[in-house]
């Protein structure tokens, strides 16, 4: 499940923060997360490549996929997210004002595929 950090309220379960960088106007002590995963988002290059814009998140989404398919800290993540689920729900937190159009959306996507073995 994903949600945005700005929600008012974000479900209960283990939070992870998924955005390499800290969302805007929100302070540390406010936002309630479990761990702050940056290693698995996507690039600086990629993501400014992307410009948070629907015409670019084909190729974003392509390219995202490949980091993610050949970052060293995926297993790491997969085995978190996992984990985690035996026990209860997980929450991608992100930033990005498109709910459709953005990393955690991706990400989500390859996380199922990659824990049910496809």
């Amino acid at each position: 499940m994903c949600e945005r950090v700005y929600d008012s309220e974000i479900k209960a379960g283990y939070r992870i923060l998924a955005d390499r960088l800290w969302p805007r106007g929100v302070k540390k002590t406010d936002l309630q997360y479990d761990v702050w995963f940056k290693d698995i988002t996507p690039t600086p290059e990629i993501r400014k490549e992307f410009g948070h814009k629907e015409e670019n998140f084909d190729i974003f989404k392509v390219r995202y996929l490949n980091e993610l398919n050949t970052n060293p800290k995926s297993g790491e993540f997969i085995q978190l997210v996992s984990d985690k689920l035996k026990k209860e729900n997980v929450i991608l937190l992100y930033a990005a004002k498109d709910t459709v159009y953005n990393h955690a959306v991706i990400l989500k996507e390859w996380l199922e595929e990659k824990l049910n073995g496809k």
